[in-house]
């Protein structure tokens, strides 16, 4: 996938092989994050569950309750920050035919994965969530982490 900028505007308007970029909007994004959840459910039924049941540690006593929500908040970002590191799109939004890309026409860099996925959606997931509907307001349809990061999310043609 070819992205040029158009540099006769001051903004980032992309052009991709003579076509303007479709931006993936709220649902969209919306539905293949649900779809990012439930894969990510299934790596923590098959890892860390098993884990915590093979050492004896019972998860309904809030003692243990730490460690199980830094097990499973670990997949959760783990899966983001690989997945979108090294194929651009989670399979999530491979199922929906989305990509993220940079607004400077590179490949994502570990710091911009990191801050868009790490400090991009804790601080999304700490406002409850209010700042993903932000997706649907915005002109380029970016999120709060997206704006952060400088990236935007585009539908893939195939």
């Amino acid at each position: 996938m070819d992205i040029t900028f158009d540099e006769t505007t001051n903004d980032t308007e992309k052009v991709l092989t003579g076509n303007e970029v479709r931006y993936a909007g709220f649902w969209m994004r919306f539905w293949a994050y649900l779809a990012d959840l439930i894969v990510i459910a299934s790596l923590n039924r098959i890892f860390i569950y098993p884990l915590i049941k093979a050492f004896n540690l019972p998860s309904d006593e809030p003692a243990f309750l730490p460690l199980e929500v830094l097990l499973t908040g670990t997949i959760f970002y783990l899966y983001f920050m690989l997945m979108t590191k090294f194929f651009q799109q989670t399979l999530g939004k491979m199922i929906f035919g989305l990509k993220v890309i940079s607004a400077g026409n590179s490949s994502l860099s570990w710091s911009t994965i990191i801050f868009r996925e790490l400090v991009g959606r804790t601080i999304s997931k700490t406002l409850n969530g209010l700042f993903y509907i932000w997706t649907a307001f915005t002109r380029k349809k970016q999120g709060l982490h997206d704006y952060f990061a400088d990236t935007y999310v585009v539908h893939v043609d195939n």
